[in-house]
């Protein structure tokens, strides 16, 4: 397939509906733009940044996302199903702060759940445990009582 090479520059353009299909459009510049409701499909985004964005209620399936790294992000109540996750790191995850716009004075949040996972040669390091069960026991309470003997 051969391509027609065109520059385009689209500013203040309402574009709505607009399809784009076989196109190569490496190296494009998006900025301050409604994506809401699209649809990507067969596109190659290795090396992508993202920055500043809304991706709420967004859905990713078929994705490769191996050596990515995601850092300031709200991930509350997200769903990761069907995930193989080797040699993953994760790091300084806390609850929502005062301040945050899902912070909860009193603490209730939604718990976080690992179902139906092999988490063998998984480690924990440094982490507040407070709460932590595995199959129903407490942890915390089962460590301390290690500690006692």
């Amino acid at each position: 397939m051969s391509l027609e090479a065109a520059k385009m520059d689209l500013k203040m353009k309402d574009i709505t509906g607009s399809s784009i299909k076989e196109v190569n459009a490496e190296g494009l510049e998006i900025d301050n733009v409604n994506m809401a409701k699209s649809t990507i499909n067969n596109t190659n985004m290795s090396g992508m940044t993202i920055n500043d964005v809304n991706g709420g209620e967004m859905k990713l399936s078929n994705i490769n996302l191996s050596g990515t790294s995601i850092q300031h992000a709200n991930m509350s109540h997200m769903s990761i199903d069907h995930v193989h996750l080797f040699g993953t790191e994760f790091k300084n995850i806390v609850l929502p702060q005062e301040g945050d716009g899902n912070y909860n004075p009193e603490g209730n949040y939604k718990p976080i759940v690992f179902s139906n996972c092999n988490l063998s040669n998984m480690e924990i390091n440094n982490c507040d445990i407070t709460g932590l069960k595995i199959n129903g026991i407490l942890i915390e309470e089962l460590l301390n009582k290690q500690i006692v003997k």
